[in-house]
C-alpha cells in the first residue's frame, strides 16, 4: 500500500482518546517520559494529561515538568507544537503514592474525580534491593489508593497497572493470565504501616519467601489488588518485560537510566566489568521503550473501543525473538571498540563464568585488585579513590543479575499478537509492536553512542580522543598480558629448579641413611 493511501486510513488510536483526561503515576519515569512524548507528537487531540509528580530535591513538581519538557527526548515534539502547547496540554498535580492519601488536596482529588476517563497508573520503585516497607508503601499501597480513587471518577473508562513481566518467578512460561498473590496483599499493607523499620528488616526473608527481592513481590501483591478490582473496575494488568533504550522514536538509543543491558555494555565498555557468574547461553526478555509505549495505547483502545475481554497483557518479545547473554556482550565488545566510551580504565575483555568458585577468584584478581591499586594512585595524585566504591556498587548489581541471568523464564503474549492483525497499515505503522526488521547491531550502536551523549556527557567531539585512548589501552592490555605470563613462566621454571634440587637432595640423605 502507498504512503498516500496510507494516509487516508483512520488512526482509530488518535480519534479514540480525543477530549479524553488522563491521570498518569510515574510520569517522570523512563516509560512514562516516553508515553507523555508519544501522546503529545502523535495524539495532540488528547483532552489533557494530569501527571502525578512529588517534589524532589528542592523541586517543586512544576519545576520538574520544565526540566523533563526541556530534555533531548523532547526535542522533536517541541520543534513541532512549540513548549508553550506542551505545557498547555500536560498539567502537574502534586503528590506522591506513597503518601496516605496520595498526598493530594481536597481540590486535586475531586477535580480528578470529575475529569479523568483514563488512569495509567506507572509509578514504582524499581530498586530491587528496596527496602520492604518503602516498597510495599509505594508499589502496594500506591496501587491499592490509586484504585480507590479510580472508584470515584465519574467517567472513568480504563484503569491499566503496569507491572512487570517478571513478578511472578515461580512460574517458568508465564501466561496471560491472573496469579494468586503470594500473601494476602491488604495484610501485608497492615503490618508494615505499624511494624518498626528494624522489625521488617529483620523479618523480610521469612516474608519474601523464595522470591528473590522486594521489587518482585510487591509488584505481584499489587497485581493481586488489581484483579480483585476487576470485579467493579474497567481494570487491566500490562506486564512489560525488561524495558530498554528507544528503537526508532523519537530519539534512537536515548534512556536516562543504566538498568539492563545499557549499564553492563558501559560497566565492559569502560574495562570495568570483567567477569559475570552467568549461563551465557541463557537470554532475558527485553522490550525497547516506544514498542512498550506502542503497546500500551493500542492495548487501550482494544479494551476501550473494541469491548474486548483480555484483563492481562504481557508485553513481551522472546516469542518473536531471543537475544542470549553472550550475543549481548559480543556485540557489545565490537561496538565499544568502534564507539569507545571516554577514560576507559582498561582495555575490554573479560568473559562469562559457569562456576560461581572461577568468577569469584576473577572478581579478586581482576576487579577487586586493580580497584585498590587504582585508587592508591589516585590518592597519591590528591583526590578521592573511586574505584573501589564503584565495585562494590557493581558487586551489589551482581547479586540482582545473577539471580536472573542464571534462571530462564518464557513469556506468553498471544493477545499482542492479536492486537496487531487488528491493526490497518497505518496503525502498524505509527504504533508498531514487533521488531520484525530490526537490526541489532545499529540498535546496539544507536545505545551506546546515546548513553555516552546522555547518561555519560560525552560529546560526539570526544570520539577521536577516545579511539586514540582505546589503542593506548589496548597496547597495555597486550604489554602487560606479556609481563604477566613472562613472570609466571620464570616463577614456574624457578620453582621447577628448585624443586628439582629439594628432591635430589632428599634421595641423598635418604641413600646416605641406607648405605649406614
Amino acid at each position: 500500500m502507498t504512503a498516500p493511501n496510507m494516509e487516508n486510513l483512520p488512526d482509530r488510536i488518535a480519534e479514540m482518546f480525543e477530549n479524553k483526561e488522563i491521570l498518569l503515576t510515574g510520569g517522570t519515569g523512563f516509560l512514562g517520559k516516553v508515553l507523555v512524548e508519544k501522546f503529545l507528537r502523535c495524539l495532540p487531540k488528547v483532552g489533557k494529561i494530569h501527571i502525578l509528580v512529588r517534589p524532589k530535591k528542592g523541586k517543586d513538581a512544576k519545576h520538574r515538568l520544565e526540566e523533563m519538557f526541556n530534555s533531548a527526548l523532547f526535542e522533536k515534539v517541541r520543534n513541532q507544537r512549540g513548549l508553550a502547547a506542551l505545557h498547555k496540554t500536560v498539567s502537574v498535580v502534586s503528590g506522591d503514592v506513597a503518601l496516605p492519601g496520595l498526598g493530594l488536596s481536597p481540590e486535586d482529588r475531586k477535580m480528578l474525580c470529575e475529569k479523568i476517563s483514563i488512569v495509567y497508573h506507572g509509578a514504582a520503585t524499581v530498586r530491587f534491593d528496596e527496602g520492604l516497607k518503602r516498597a510495599v508503601l509505594l508499589n502496594t499501597r500506591g496501587t491499592k489508593q490509586m484504585l480507590e480513587l479510580a472508584r470515584d471518577m465519574k467517567h472513568l473508562v480504563l484503569f491499566a497497572h503496569i507491572s512487570t513481566a517478571y513478578c511472578h518467578l515461580e512460574e517458568k512460561v508465564l501466561q496471560e493470565k491472573p496469579y494468586p498473590p503470594p500473601a494476602d496483599p491488604h495484610k501485608i499493607i497492615k503490618c508494615v504501616e505499624w511494624m518498626e523499620d528494624d522489625v521488617i528488616e529483620a523479618m523480610t526473608d521469612k516474608i519474601l519467601g523464595k522470591l528473590p527481592n522486594t521489587y518482585a513481590f510487591t509488584k505481584a501483591l499489587s497485581e493481586g489488588l488489581v484483579e480483585e478490582a476487576m470485579a467493579d473496575l474497567p481494570a487491566i494488568i500490562l506486564r512489560p518485560s525488561i524495558i530498554i533504550p528507544v528503537w526508532k522514536e523519537p530519539l534512537p538509543g536515548w534512556t536516562d537510566n543504566i538498568n539492563g543491558p545499557t549499564g553492563l555494555l558501559i560497566g565492559a565498555g569502560k574495562g570495568v566489568i570483567r567477569t559475570m557468574y552467568c549461563d551465557e547461553r541463557g537470554y532475558a526478555d527485553y522490550l525497547p521503550v516506544d514498542i512498550a509505549v506502542n503497546a500500551i495505547l493500542g492495548v487501550s483502545w482494544n479494551f476501550i473501543h473494541t469491548k474486548d475481554e483480555r484483563r492481562v497483557y504481557n508485553l513481551t518479545s522472546s516469542h518473536e525473538f531471543k537475544v542470549s547473554w553472550r550475543e549481548i556482550i559480543e556485540r557489545g565488545r565490537k561496538i565499544t571498540e568502534k564507539v569507545p566510551l571516554n577514560g576507559v580504565v582498561w582495555y575490554p575483555g573479560g568473559s562469562m563464568k559457569k562456576s560461581r568458585f572461577i568468577h569469584n577468584i576473577c572478581v579478586l584478581f581482576f576487579h577487586m585488585i586493580p580497584a585498590y591499586f587504582i585508587d592508591t594512585l589516585i590518592f597519591l595524585a590528591g583526590h578521592k579513590p573511586i574505584m573501589c566504591r564503584v565495585h562494590r556498587r557493581i558487586n551489589k548489581g551482581f547479586e540482582v543479575f545473577e539471580y536472573y541471568a542464571n534462571n530462564q523464564w518464557d513469556f506468553e503474549n498471544h493477545s499482542i499478537q492479536v492486537l496487531t492483525s487488528n491493526f490497518n497499515e497505518r496503525e502498524r505503522k505509527s504504533y508498531q509492536l514487533n521488531g520484525d526488521d530490526m537490526d541489532l547491531d545499529a540498535y546496539f550502536e544507536a545505545c551506546i553512542r546515546a548513553a555516552r551523549i546522555y547518561i555519560l556527557n560525552e560529546p560526539p567531539e570526544t570520539l577521536p580522543a577516545a579511539r586514540r585512548h582505546m589503542r593506548v589501552m589496548y597496547w597495555v592490555d597486550v604489554f602487560t598480558k606479556i609481563m604477566f605470563f613472562s613472570l609466571l613462566i620464570y616463577t614456574l621454571c624457578s620453582w621447577s629448579d628448585s624443586f628439582r634440587a629439594f628432591l635430589i637432595g632428599g634421595w641423598t640423605v635418604v641413600a646416605n641413611a641406607i648405605d649406614v
